[in-house]
């Protein structure tokens, strides 16, 4: 092959060297190393200039410096003229959006601490409430009858009528008596009785400007008053402590699926290749050409030729979100399917269990397939609910094997018989701590894959047809 140049990153080098051998070249000389104060230096030591160039590195390991390795080669292959930049990324980094927090054992949780955050709402309030003092009700005024465009505000404003009784009545805890100065009283839908905290709603009599109503005292943000500790935040309660049978709180993230994109592009990438990413539509935050290489058909391969009476066997989903996943497989070999379906967690029965079976797995031997596995607690408590309703045997097949943490200790401690994994990250450690583990090599499809795009040919097939590889 001429004009190309596969230069490799410090993530994964024996990928690089098995991609290579597959293409009858050599990887590029690059030099990688650090400054002292663990700034990255990249040295390319072969002319790039006006030739077809492919970066490999692998999002694993150290996820950040790996990835600003590969930034800078992208910029210094731009710099240095080269034709078209490819950056192939086995593993995508930043590729996951979780929905919810999680706790350090990987483990959901089913509800955040109230008092990690103060003055927010649940999931389902669209605005947030201010802090109130301990001991005092939280209440909003309604905002049903406020219209903050009113085409009658010229009508309102015409109006004589006082509005002492209407504020007097906001602060009140109790109902002025009726027909006060005004002979106008107004109505309150509920009030604090016996210690039960509602929420009163004010409706502004006829003939006064829903603007007029004063704000009530107890809704003002506290103020110190000159104690200090009239602030602490054990002061506060919030609405979740108010309501706690309401929805659960959603945390705030921050999608950084566009801010990777245009790192990316910036540094200078024209192309990227990457195989199995957690969510596809990661794919629409380039206006470059992404090839999203799938990881079913090594897999349908591998159960061909390595797992026996495959052909009894089920095809198994640990969640909802990779059934699509496991149905290609299951069609593709015409094995049964079935999917674990995660419930959600509810604080008032926090002892009912957050996942079932939809399927029949009775004296039958299981495959579990997923895209990655990075605590391997979803895959070891599917195992679990498998081998609970009769599972024979239990393989799992996962594309990325991130594998942080104590996720070794606990597949080798999980009913799981067989657990196969791809090269797409260093597994070396993890195959020497883990005797269940097994691999297959990804390194044919990528260079399949470099091959083809590097000719100008389609790769249309690598989505389907192994056989040929």
């Amino acid at each position: 092959m001429r004009n190309i140049v596969v230069l490799s990153g410090s993530s994964h080098p024996a990928l690089v060297d098995q991609i290579c051998a597959r293409l009858g070249i050599s990887p590029g000389q690059v030099k990688l190393s650090k400054f002292a104060n663990k700034e990255t230096n990249v040295e390319i030591g072969d002319s790039v200039r006006n030739k077809d160039v492919f970066i490999i590195q692998s999002g694993c390991g150290a996820v950040n410096d790996n990835l600003m390795e590969l930034l800078i080669m992208l910029a210094a292959c731009k710099t240095a003229s080269a034709r078209r930049i490819t950056a192939v990324i086995p593993c995508f980094p930043y590729a996951r959006q979780p929905d919810a927090p999680y706790k350090k054992n990987g483990m959901p949780l089913s509800r955040v601490p109230p008092n990690i955050f103060f003055g927010y709402t649940g999931a389902s309030t669209p605005f947030s409430l201010p802090v109130t003092p301990a001991g005092t009700p939280l209440q909003t005024p309604s905002l049903d009858r406020i219209d903050r465009k009113n085409p009658f505000d010229k009508m309102f404003d015409s109006t004589n009528e006082s509005n002492s009784d209407i504020e007097s009545a906001a602060t009140s805890p109790t109902l002025p008596p009726a027909g006060g100065a005004s002979g106008i009283a107004p109505a309150i839908s509920s009030l604090r009785i016996e210690g039960e905290v509602t929420k009163p709603r004010l409706l502004a009599p006829r003939g006064i400007r829903p603007q007029a109503l004063s704000q009530p005292s107890h809704l003002l943000l506290p103020t110190t008053n000159g104690n200090p500790s009239a602030m602490n935040p054990q002061n506060f309660v919030t609405s979740d402590q108010v309501n706690p049978h309401k929805g659960g709180y959603k945390h705030w993230v921050a999608r950084s699926g566009t801010l990777i994109a245009n790192l990316l592009v910036t540094a200078g990438a024209d192309h990227i290749i990457t195989m199995d990413l957690h969510d596809p539509q990661f794919q629409g935050f380039f206006d470059i050409p992404v090839d999203n290489l799938y990881g079913q058909p090594l897999m349908v391969k591998y159960i061909r030729d390595k797992i026996p009476n495959w052909e009894d066997a089920v095809v198994v989903s640990p969640d909802a979100g990779g059934a699509k996943r496991a149905t290609v497989i299951a069609d593709k070999l015409g094995m049964e399917f079935a999917l674990i379906h995660k419930e959600r967690r509810q604080i008032q029965a926090p002892h009912k269990s957050d996942m079932m079976l939809v399927g029949d797995v009775k004296d039958k031997v299981c495959i579990l397939v997923d895209d990655i596995a990075d605590t391997s607690f979803t895959i070891t408590k599917a195992a679990k609910v498998l081998q609970q309703n009769g599972a024979q045997k239990i393989y799992a097949i996962i594309t990325h094997a991130i594998m942080s943490g104590d996720a070794i200790t606990r597949i080798q401690n999980s009913c799981i018989d067989q657990v196969i994994v791809s090269n797409s990250i260093p597994q070396e450690e993890h195959l020497a701590g883990c005797p269940k583990m097994k691999v297959f090599n990804v390194a044919p499809i990528f260079a399949e894959a470099i091959r083809r795009i590097h000719n100008g040919e389609s790769v249309s097939m690598l989505f389907d047809v192994m056989d040929l590889i």
